[in-house]
């Protein structure tokens, strides 16, 4: 498997060293280090390029579960999807997840990732109660709100430049069983989306929405659920069956996206109404085929994340996506709360957060996301480095006002192919 981000672009030469034990120093290699969980970052935030790779795949023991207190101290390495499996036999859950549960512990700290309930329960930086952060000089600082406070905030959401983790340790959220009481509400217009999140958003834990862009608006289908009270045995994690090929550039096209989503919004449709789900296709529905990202070839794709305050922002760039001709294979749309986050470049604030993955076409690509951009940093929004491939240095400073404290706790010997391009004078 070679080493890359899971949008496939940027490419990258760089060298890579495994992690075994959280008691081991650094190694001593040329140039920069990095750490490197599972390369479910889209862009180039996870990547090194001239430089050296900490992977951290063999850092995944759970340590100890705390029940009493409902805390589990685990290695940085330790996948989302393993937590899960283990954590839901014992009355618990992750009280934040993002949309794949293949994700290292120490990548969700390091992007501050959020999940569909970001405006009840905020970050996932906000449940880390504690971690320890390998620095190159050899300390070892521990490090949680109240222990090096500062270095904490900085590595929450620090894109893995203040140092390498070794463990953290978590708070969880009770859980009666495997279930979600989930509904699906189809719309078709930004106006009604809005409306259905605002009564949402009071009534259930987890919102998010698909969308499809469409002339003079779009429509799509809101998801949302709670934690069901019913129990039930927990299912044996199946490994899913991986995409088998890269798939030509022109097999993302035009049409066939406009056929899928005429087909799925069909199907949501049908479907609408409240069901039973089972946890992992509530939250992770894309896990269930395995490296899904060959579907775009090996030139990769670009996903577009930003957050912007203007609900009349989110219009404009929806517009523009779909009058470019390069439809969407993947539209997302939700709300950020106002719960702060602790980390200091941390993504979430308060607004509409908008996905948009684009098959990379090249210069096609790139002016579009350049466009969109120009909209985000007018409406005075962020992008989520994340998910970031093309952002420039000016909409990074712009996004992200904490930048020039943060730059005191980055580790020297530490660097990304993003930080170098987001930094460069």
């Amino acid at each position: 498997m070679p080493l890359e981000s899971w949008g496939r672009y940027p490419k990258a030469n760089q060298a890579a060293v495994p992690v075994h034990w959280r008691s081991d120093p650094l190694p001593r290699v040329h140039g920069s280090l990095l750490p490197f969980g599972q390369g479910r970052s889209y862009g180039d935030c996870c990547l090194n390029d001239g430089g050296t790779l900490l992977t951290t795949g063999r850092l995944d023991r759970l340590i100890e579960l705390d029940a009493d207190r409902g805390l589990l101290r685990c290695e940085a390495g330790a996948r989302l999807g393993e937590i899960l499996a283990f954590l839901l036999p014992r009355g618990f859950f992750l009280p934040v997840v993002p949309g794949t549960q293949i994700v290292s512990v120490g990548g969700a700290v390091a992007n501050d990732i959020h999940g569909k309930n970001h405006f009840r329960a905020g970050t996932f930086g906000r449940h880390v109660a504690r971690l320890e952060l390998l620095r190159s000089t050899g300390e070892r600082a521990i490090c949680s709100p109240e222990e090096n406070a500062d270095l904490f905030a900085a590595t929450v959401g620090g894109l893995g430049l203040t140092g390498l983790i070794t463990w953290a340790e978590l708070r969880l959220r009770p859980v009666q069983g495997p279930f979600i009481d989930g509904e699906t509400v189809p719309f078709r217009s930004l106006e009604e989306f809005f409306a259905l999140d605002a009564d949402s958003s009071q009534r259930f834990e987890y919102t998010v929405a698909w969308v499809d862009p469409r002339p003079r608006g779009l429509r799509g289908l809101y998801f949302r659920g709670d934690h069901s009270s019913r129990a039930g045995k927990i299912e044996a994690r199946a490994t899913p069956t991986s995409f088998p090929i890269d798939l030509p550039g022109f097999a993302v096209s035009g049409p066939t996206v406009a056929a899928f989503d005429v087909l799925y919004y069909a199907r949501g449709r049908v479907r609408a109404g409240k069901r039973l789900w089972r946890y992992a296709p509530f939250f992770f529905p894309l896990d269930g085929v395995g490296r899904w990202n060959r579907v775009y070839g090996k030139r990769g794709f670009l996903q577009f994340q930003c957050v912007v305050r203007d609900e009349a922002a989110v219009g404009d760039l929806l517009d523009r996506a779909f009058a470019s001709g390069l439809r969407t294979s993947l539209g997302v749309l939700k709300t950020f709360g106002d719960v702060p986050s602790p980390g200091m470049l941390s993504f979430p604030r308060p607004g509409a957060t908008l996905s948009l993955d684009f098959p990379n076409r090249g210069a096609e690509t790139f002016a579009l996301v350049e466009a969109l951009e120009a909209i985000v940093r007018e409406a005075g929004g962020a992008i989520y480095p994340a998910k970031d491939a093309r952002m420039s240095p000016a909409t990074f400073a712009a996004g992200y006002p904490r930048l020039a404290g943060f730059e005191r706790f980055v580790d020297p010997a530490f660097s990304s192919s993003l930080w170098r391009r987001v930094r460069a004078a």
